[in-house]
């Protein structure tokens, strides 16, 4: 099966290291402290009224989603190299751009999923309404993506160059 640009998450090999370590936390002892703190709060008695028993399967449910979303991401993980400068907006990019072809009006960020945000630059998913707009664009067009009120915004790409840790 082929991925599309769009399906993958560019990593870094600490940063990829970092959420396997998670995940296998996750998946190991925190879900058998989890089971613990399920069958004390069980044992108390009475489960409707017992609030220690719905914590409890609360945060169980929050950690299960956890672990289904950095199996998702470690799967469409691309691990080490950035894409080769193409001058076109994708993921593991780092773009420039204008806002309403003003140049002097710029923004740079890296085109990535916020959770790997580098401390060198702001960053937007490529599932944001930015990262939509301008994937796949290359240096010189413009790109339009819908603000939260609704309204279009255009903005032309200056620069797009691959990310260096």
């Amino acid at each position: 099966m082929t991925q599309t640009s769009e399906n993958v998450t560019w990593l870094t090999q600490e940063a990829y290291n970092q959420l396997k370590a998670e995940l296998e936390y996750l998946s190991g002892p925190a879900r058998s402290e989890i089971v613990t703190k399920i069958a004390a709060a069980r044992e108390e008695g009475d489960l409707r009224e017992n609030g220690g028993y719905h914590a409890a399967k609360e945060e169980q449910g929050k950690q299960e989603l956890r672990v289904r979303q950095l199996t998702q991401l470690l799967e469409h993980a691309k691990v080490g190299e950035a894409p080769a400068a193409s001058g076109e907006a994708a993921p593991g990019m780092v773009v420039t751009i204008a806002f309403d072809g003003d140049e002097d009006d710029t923004m740079t960020f890296l085109l990535a999923s916020r959770e790997y945000a580098s401390s060198d630059f702001e960053t937007y998913s490529p599932q944001s309404p930015l990262g939509t707009g301008v994937i796949g664009k290359k240096v010189g067009e413009n790109a339009d993506y819908e603000l939260p009120n609704g309204k279009t915004a255009t903005v032309k790409i200056l620069k797009a160059e691959p990310f260096k840790d």
